[in-house]
């Protein structure tokens, strides 16, 4: 009985208990770290020195971050056509030594807080984790053409996610409203629904969206105490890399900690741009209600701004400069494209609802399904909140062929009162509220049977607010 006893003593322990020592004492470094589950998604709490909140993002998050890196070892060599020990290698050799000491340390603790709880996930499995983006569609690109050897399908930059800021007249209140949707594959997006809360001991405190083992967002959607309101879409089918550069998520990462004002943000991404994960830029200053637009290509890296009036994203290039010389293989001229149907669909919705933009609104856009090449409701390849499973026609451009379990993952909505609090409100799984079941689709779409190690069911939760320095709910 007393063994008993003491067993379920142990099953009760609190999170900082677990990690103590022979002599009981708890870990120092998970001070001000913990987590909880709402609405589909995990927040986590951060706070300390880079060593500190490594230590406590490895801890807390040690079995998504293992469940993280195996999704990678089995979409890179399906996908990228290399295997996983090609991206680890690439990680540690072009861009580890780029990266800022501080965030060299972070992962460095990263490490140590999952050696805490046993696992066996190393330094270079989370550097390339952080890299993926820029290892397979840039690096992996540059390397191929340097080398004369031809590109897997998929080695080329994507444009698959819808977003808008607006400011001014265009909005309900005048102030700024921001949105975004996150469309990828499934089986990654499934995972993308981590909170990141961090409170670093320099720079400011800040709240993103992210996904284990990454120390900056990835799909870039935050806010940090400058009010500065973030967002970006991927710019696509963007060329140029540059090995000696810094990686681009050392950049984003800095960037959200660092940057209190539009030109720190600017300046911060473009310094050192290695022209990996390429990006239209989103970014509201609450402070002054100015927003504006930047896309980062590779070789321009045009701002534009304005106190009133709107941007819409959607993976297309604006700037002539930039789709002449950093998205070559871009075409804006082709309605059919995901990325044209869904830059004239945002259009026809902030003109339509010019005047009266707000966080319900920003929902209803970002789960809005109409095809503006078919000229009706089709939740597939070119809406805003697209459903590529469903879709009989796969996006050329992409490379994706038909049924591609990929879409609109998740949804984030902020307004400029929500910022002045560091809060948002998210959605996991598709924005519009449709589940996503991974057994029935597999069997309707055997060609993709690869992915059941990996593809689970996506099930969309409410949405839900989040607000920095929020505490587990009581019942936990």
């Amino acid at each position: 009985m007393m063994r008993l006893a003491a067993l379920l003593l142990l099953a009760t322990t609190s999170v900082a208990a677990l990690a103590a020592s022979p002599s009981t004492a708890p870990d120092p470094r998970l001070d001000g770290g913990y987590k909880f589950k709402a609405g589909g998604w995990t927040y986590v709490h951060l706070a300390g020195t880079p060593e500190q909140i490594g230590f406590q993002h490895g801890y807390l998050l040690a079995r998504e971050i293992e469940d993280n890196v195996h999704l990678y070892t089995i979409t890179a060599p399906n996908v990228d056509k290399h295997p996983w020990s090609f991206f680890r290698a690439a990680g540690k050799k072009v861009l580890w030594p780029h990266l800022d000491a501080e965030y060299q340390a972070e992962l460095k603790g990263i490490v140590e807080g999952l050696k805490a709880q046993g696992s066996t996930i190393d330094l270079w499995d989370l550097v390339a984790l952080n890299g993926d983006d820029e290892l397979s569609d840039y690096y992996l690109p540059w390397l191929n053409s340097k080398h004369g050897k031809a590109n897997p399908p998929a080695a080329v930059p994507p444009g698959r996610c819808s977003a808008f800021v607006a400011t001014g007249s265009a909005t309900r209140d005048g102030k700024i409203v921001i949105a975004h949707s996150n469309w990828s594959s499934y089986a990654g997006g499934e995972r993308d629904t981590v909170v990141f809360d961090i409170v670093p001991a320099s720079g400011q405190h800040f709240l993103m969206d992210g996904v284990p083992g990454s120390i900056t967002s990835g799909d870039d959607f935050g806010v940090n105490a400058s009010g500065l309101m973030i967002t970006e879409t991927t710019l696509p089918m963007a060329r140029g890399f540059d090995v000696n550069g810094i990686p681009e998520f050392n950049r984003s990462r800095k960037a959200m900690q660092y940057a209190t004002s539009i030109d720190e943000y600017a300046a911060i991404m473009r310094q050192g741009n290695n022209g990996g994960y390429a990006n239209s830029w989103l970014i509201g200053d609450r402070k002054t209600g100015e927003i504006a637009y930047l896309e980062l290509g590779f070789r321009h890296t045009p701002l534009t701004r304005k106190k009133d009036g709107y941007f819409v994203s959607a993976n297309f290039p604006a700037d002539p400069l930039v789709i002449r010389d950093d998205t070559p293989g871009f075409n804006p001229n082709d309605p059919e494209s995901s990325m044209n149907a869904r830059r004239i669909r945002a259009e026809q919705f902030m003109q339509e609802h010019y005047g009266k933009l707000d966080t319900a609104l920003a929902e209803a856009y970002l789960s809005d399904h109409y095809d503006s090449y078919e000229h009706k409701v089709d939740r597939g390849k070119r809406s805003l909140c697209g459903h590529e499973d469903v879709s009989p026609v796969g996006e050329k451009v992409w490379h994706d062929p038909p049924y591609d379990p990929a879409g609109a993952v998740t949804g984030k909505v902020m307004d400029s009162d929500m910022a002045a609090k560091l809060s948002f409100i998210g959605r996991a799984g598709h924005p519009c509220g449709e589940d996503f079941l991974a057994a029935p689709f597999l069997a309707a779409h055997p060609r993709f049977a690869w992915q059941k190690p990996i593809l689970h069911d996506m099930k969309a939760g409410p949405w839900t607010t989040f607000t920095a320095d929020e505490k587990p709910p009581a019942s936990d």
